[in-house]
């Protein structure tokens, strides 16, 4: 791909139509400038598969648009930019691990786990008798992500929330 930058496939769709061909579609993002293209392929052209080293480091807190992260063992610091790491800040919990993604010395992102635990510190009040049914209100979290919480939660109360969709899972204990 142009300029032998990294990207990450988004979508792939295959087609063939008739006696030609097959065309495959991928929807990419450039991984270094944030770019989302759409490139089309013959079947049988190849890419070069990226190596994108992970690295385990401790989010240790942001400031303005830079984000301080700690590698636990070496105790060495690393700081990224805001916008490398996009929408992914609102998951991000300081003092927890994060898979880091390095394209040699180029940092990349971050891979979130599965679930984070989220403080709520803003939301309507709980109603009465609703604990059963599936009424739906706003929350926004510590982070400052807002998400949509079953009526019970109340503030202060630590939610278990999904990375990958921004749901609300279970509360936390």
């Amino acid at each position: 791909m142009e300029g032998e930058q990294p990207h990450k496939v988004l979508k792939y769709s295959f087609t063939k139509m008739g006696r030609g061909k097959a065309n495959i579609k991928v929807k990419v993002r450039n991984l270094i400038t944030g770019a989302i293209t759409v490139k089309s392929y013959l079947s049988g052209n190849s890419v070069e598969p990226v190596v994108i080293e992970k690295k385990s480091m401790q989010y240790l807190y942001s400031d303005g648009d830079i984000l301080y992260l700690m590698d636990p063992v070496s105790f060495e610091q690393i700081e990224m930019d805001k916008k490398i790491v996009g929408s992914d800040i609102d998951y991000l919990v300081e003092g927890e691990l994060v898979w880091v993604q390095f394209w040699g010395e180029v940092v990349l992102g971050v891979e979130l786990p599965p679930s984070v635990v989220l403080e709520v510190v803003e939301t309507g009040p709980g109603e009465k008798g609703n604990s059963a049914t599936s009424i739906l209100k706003p929350a926004t979290m510590g982070s400052g992500v807002v998400i949509q919480v079953p009526a019970f939660i109340k503030e202060g109360e630590k939610l278990k929330i999904n990375t990958q969709s921004g749901e609300y899972v279970c509360r936390a204990n």
